[in-house]
């Protein structure tokens, strides 16, 4: 029934952004389970960007992930991806989703700083939600997953907010366009401009350099939206610095059903929440 019900929204939500909002207030629904929603909390009042946090019963010193929401860097709400939140927090992580400002409003890189206050926001806040600031992890799918990776290879975004990258105990990217140029697509030079070294400086993979916090680069091999290749490009620089990463590509999998497959209800399309959940226990074991 579930699985019938979000294959018809799926079909409506690949044409229609109005329909993709019910898509995912649907799954957002089905992926519930009680978690304490703290919702609507203002983190930036210049830019009137807010964050949601998930954090389960009785939470002391949880792990605690900041989560970005794909959406091509030009859509996209953090309500949308409320079953993330609901399945992590379900496992006794607090998860905090926030907003950042996207095109044709904002360009690359004025979201990157969005990001970074996010979780500067996160590391200062997130005891009084029962969770450990020094176990932070940042997360995301797609356009989410590459803000994420930039925040933890290109070291000038979380500087501004007084951290470094290896103040995070780790990133984990569900589909994330880490190296993708050169490119063509009109939407993405408005995003990030024409020019071959501004596109190249908008890359993840060009900032590995030795100084990465530990890695889980999740991928569907069936993903014909973000190639496999980018995160195949991003793993090999990583490990050519020594670096700690981990992949984990999934037979048959397209670029949205790796992040629906974080619902219980659906978790039997991919491992990505069971791999996601052991690497967070090994990279922030319990005190």
């Amino acid at each position: 029934m579930y699985t019938k019900l979000l294959i018809l929204l799926l079909l409506c939500a690949t044409s229609l952004c109005g329909c993709k909002s019910v898509f995912f207030r649907t799954v957002g629904v089905l992926g519930g389970h009680g978690a304490q929603v703290h919702a609507d909390i203002l983190f930036d009042a210049p830019h009137d960007l807010k964050l949601d946090v998930y954090s389960p019963q009785r939470a002391a010193a949880a792990p605690v992930v900041v989560f970005f929401y794909g959406g091509a860097w030009v859509n996209g709400e953090r309500a949308w991806y409320r079953y993330a939140g609901e399945a992590l927090s379900r496992h006794g992580i607090v998860v905090v989703i926030p907003d950042y400002r996207k095109s044709p409003q904002a360009k690359f890189p004025t979201f990157m700083d969005d990001a970074a206050g996010a979780v500067e926001w996160a590391r200062a806040n997130a005891a009084q939600y029962g969770g450990d600031p020094t176990r932070l992890f940042v997360m995301g799918h797609s356009a989410g997953a590459h803000i994420g990776a930039l925040l933890a290879t290109d070291a000038r975004y979380l500087a501004r907010v007084n951290m470094k990258p290896r103040d995070l105990a780790g990133f984990i990217g569900l589909a994330g366009p880490y190296d993708f140029a050169p490119f063509t697509d009109d939407y993405l030079l408005d995003i990030f401009g024409s020019d071959p070294e501004a596109q190249q400086a908008a890359m993840p993979a060009s900032y590995v350099d030795g100084d990465e916090p530990p890695m889980l680069l999740l991928q569907g091999l069936a993903d014909t939206t973000v190639r496999p290749g980018n995160t195949r490009s991003l793993a090999e620089k990583l490990t050519a610095h020594g670096e700690p990463v981990e992949t984990k590509f999934y037979p048959g999998i397209g670029h949205t059903r790796i992040a629906l497959s974080l619902v219980s209800q659906f978790s039997g399309w991919t491992t990505a929440l069971a791999d996601t959940l052991d690497f967070i226990a090994r990279q922030a074991p319990t005190r």
